[in-house]
Formats: structure tokens, sequence, C-alpha cells
């Protein structure tokens, strides 16, 4: 455990699911921990006790990438977990894949329909088609403009074509729209629609005021930073402005809010880990503003002083990504001015 770490609270120490298993943590509401495989090797789902139109069963929250491994853990939950009872409902936080990618499984399977927000279900069924801002020739050129220029790595980007279809291969043709503010009825118990962005077109996160428990997805993290990061689909766009005032929204909730998060475990000390991750992308904004003082930086210039480990590819993508949204940050600050160079790589110097 780390020094920010030990400034939350684990109500349930070191317990966690296992495989194929669940783990009560709130009333009504049961945690599946998913093996995935990545550095960052599980996601949390959450099987929320439920009963829609007269019918008992359950409603589940995100539903891991779609691959066989995680059909059979769902097999094993849908065995042993469900106490004999269907589910009725599958609420999706948002697009990325280890949150969606058995969405249309788990809806076919069970003939439920999906909830999310229209722009994640629209992101959703354009990147389930397409190789649209996560693999391919257009991320090839966006990352190769950021300074990510050596030919292995940029022929690598740009054969991963399946990168999003090999994990969602397709989403549920219809859904139920969720939208900030709305209330959802679930259990006998009302959870509100909290949206956030930056770190996926809309985000849906969601609080019971009755038992105060926040399904946060993934944007409240106990032990990581959430993801933000520029994609070539918006190449202008400044996400991480956009994440830090969504995660400010979650502020006004009560200090003693049991936050279940998409990855890590649930935890207490909600105000804190927001105080904890403005200060850290401070820190990570200012150690960008001290290089670009020195010379003219790129994103690729940038990310091994954002990012001292050592980073596979799959890691640098997404580590790109993030160096531009901070340069972006500070451009849209008018703390830095943007240039292109001859070489046709974006460099950002002092404004």
């Amino acid at each position: 455990m780390n020094a920010l770490e030990q400034l939350l609270d684990y109500p349930f120490g070191d317990a966690m699911p296992g495989q194929g298993e669940t783990m009560e943590v709130a009333p009504g509401v049961k945690w599946i921990r998913m093996a995935l495989p990545f550095a960052l090797d599980h996601i949390n789902l959450w099987l929320l006790r439920d009963e829609i139109d007269g019918r008992a069963g359950w409603t589940v929250i995100d539903c891991c990438i779609s691959r066989d491994e995680s059909k059979a853990q769902w097999e094993q939950i849908f065995a042993t977990q469900l106490e004999g009872l269907p589910i009725l409902r599958v609420i999706v936080t948002h697009m990325h894949p280890d949150h969606i990618g058995l969405a249309w499984w788990l809806c076919e399977r069970w003939k439920a329909p999906l909830w999310i927000s229209a722009t994640d279900f629209n992101a959703a069924r354009i990147a389930s088609q397409s190789t649209t801002g996560f693999g391919g020739e257009h991320a090839a050129n966006f990352f190769a403009s950021h300074g990510l220029t050596d030919p292995e790595s940029v022929e690598k980007i740009r054969a991963r074509t399946n990168y999003y279809p090999g994990m969602v291969p397709q989403v549920p043709r219809t859904f139920r729209r969720m939208q900030d503010g709305d209330t959802v009825r679930i259990g006998g118990r009302d959870w509100r629609c909290i949206s956030g962005y930056g770190h996926a077109p809309e985000h849906i996160a969601l609080y019971c005021d009755e038992t105060r428990v926040l399904v946060s997805g993934d944007m409240m993290l106990p032990r990581i930073s959430t993801n933000v990061s520029v994609y070539d689909v918006e190449p202008e766009s400044n996400p991480l402005k956009a994440f830090l005032d969504s995660i400010d929204k979650f502020a006004g909730l009560p200090k003693d809010t049991l936050t279940l998060p998409s990855h890590g475990k649930p935890f207490r000390g909600l105000h804190e880990r927001i105080r904890q991750l403005h200060e850290h992308h401070r820190d990570r904004l200012a150690e960008v503003v001290e290089a670009c003082a020195k010379a003219p930086q790129s994103a690729a210039d940038v990310l091994p002083i954002m990012f001292k480990r050592k980073l596979d590819l799959h890691q640098t993508t997404f580590a790109m990504g993030e160096s531009v949204a901070h340069l972006h940050a500070l451009w849209f600050a008018g703390k830095l001015r943007r240039l292109l160079g001859a070489d046709g790589v974006y460099r950002f110097a002092l404004a």
C-alpha cells in the first residue's frame, strides 16, 4: 500500500471475491472480480438485487471484455450466485472494452435491455465496426504527429486494426439512455446518474443516497489515476480539464460514501481521493511546463518525464494520449503555444 492509499479506508481489507464467486459489499450489492489479460489485470463488476415489472432478479453493472475466459467466469456466476433468478438489466458505465465487451452476450442470453449513455452507445457501435481511435492508419499518424515516430512502434500501431472489435465484436442493437441527473430504481432504491467526461465520451456513475454507495466506474479509482487521453478522432480536445471538472461533481457526496471502483478495492475517503487526483495532475502539469520552458516539447518528449517506468506498446499508446492531454490542458489555458515543425510534429513551448 502506497502513502496515498494509507489515507483511504478499505473496509473489507484484503478480502475479495474469488473467480466465479461474489462478495456482498452493501445491501443488495455483490462484487464480482474478473481477470483481464493486461498489466491492469482485473475489472470489478457489480450484481444488484432487483425487481422489474414484477419479476425478481438482478441488474448487472459492467461486463468484462469478450473472450472465452470471461464467458466461463460468467457461467460460474450464473450457476452459483444468482439464487436461481435471472439477469433483468445490463448497465454499462462507459464504452471501453472491459466494461461493454460482453454486453451483447449478456443481453442476448437473458433477453435483458442495455442501459448506457447515448454518446457511449454510439461510440461503441462505431468502434466495434472500425479501427477508429484505437489503432490502424489514423491512430499511427496521430501518434506520429506528436513525436512517436520510431518505425517499429508506428508499424505496430498501424497493424493493430482489430483492437476494439477484438474485445467488443458487437453491441446490442437497442439501448435505454442514461443521462446526468436521471434516477434509476434498482431493488427498491433510487440511484442517481452522475455523468463524467475526459476518460470516456459520457461516463455514467451511479450513487444511492439511502445506502451512501457510489458505483464510480473508472472516474474514481483508489490506487491508480484514471487514463485521460486525446485520441485521433478528436485530436484537439481538452479531456484533462473535463475530467477534473467531472470528479469535482463527487465532492458533494457524503464523506463516508462507500466507493465501488472498476479497478482496485472498495474504499471510503472519496473527498481525499479527489484531492489526491487534483494534486497528481497539478504535479504532472508542472513537470510539463518545466520541460517546455527549456525547449519546445512533443508528447513523445514528455513521455519519460510523466511516466518513469518502462512501458510496453499497449501502455505507451495510453501514455501518449495522456501526454497530449496534459500539453493540451496547458495550451487551452494559454500557458503553452503549439508549434508545427517542418517534420510534421507538434511541439509546445511557453506562451
